[in-house]
């Protein structure tokens, strides 16, 4: 058996061998050490893959995902505690507002988030074209806790939806609130769409965010 000199090398933390089991006087091995793995080099004239795959950008996933991040972001910057829902009731986040509001501690709203980067410029709300079963989600005061839509409007060039620099991170363009408790309901086929207002005024900010909270849409759905 071949003794290993007392002073060695070792690679990644373990003493290495060569495939005879030698070791030479400074603890190199006898066959040279193998060379950290590279990828394959291309032949010569060949041309270079690219090493990942092109992702579609701006589709109705990554439109979506956009917006209720951008809400998250919002959120979470006004101190608000934020859970995502299954959706199967028309909610994307529940907010609960970490502290006493009126009489109860941690009041919380549900929110519907939707993305749009085709809108229309004119007027003073923005008319969003809405699927009927997620309005009659959203209406009415048969509810326990209020309920918002959050309108995310971002252009429509996905590439400038963010930009990053290193004096800070712009998210484009803007959120918008509306809430259509004092709405009927339609019969209208879920499938259908309708035009809904969301006021340009309602800009949604942390403050407002926090705004959200007060006893008027409590109030409308009579609930204490």
């Amino acid at each position: 058996m071949n003794e290993r000199p007392a002073a060695r090398r070792h690679y990644y933390g373990v003493p290495v061998q060569g495939d005879s089991g030698e070791w030479d006087a400074t603890g190199t091995p006898a066959s040279a050490a193998l060379p950290h793995p590279t990828e394959p080099a291309a032949a010569a004239g060949a041309p270079t893959e690219p090493w990942l795959e092109p992702v579609a950008m701006g589709d109705t996933n990554h439109k979506g995902d956009f917006g209720e991040q951008f809400v998250r972001a919002l959120a979470t910057a006004a101190n608000l505690n934020v859970s995502s829902s299954r959706d199967r009731l028309g909610i994307d986040w529940e907010l609960t507002y970490p502290g006493r509001g009126g009489t109860r501690k941690f009041p919380q709203i549900h929110a519907q988030v939707k993305c749009w980067n085709r809108p229309d410029e004119t007027g003073d709300s923005w008319r969003y074209p809405l699927r009927v079963h997620n309005y009659n989600l959203l209406s009415g005061r048969d509810f326990y806790v209020p309920r918002f839509l959050f309108l995310v409007v971002v252009p429509e060039n996905p590439g400038e939806w963010v930009e990053a620099t290193h004096e800070g991170l712009l998210l484009r363009h803007a959120a918008y609130w509306a809430c259509f408790h004092d709405n009927d309901l339609t019969d209208r086929p879920r499938n259908n769409s309708l035009t809904v207002s969301v006021p340009k005024a309602n800009l949604l900010t942390t403050e407002t965010l926090h705004d959200l909270f007060g006893p008027e849409f409590q109030e409308k759905l009579g609930v204490s």
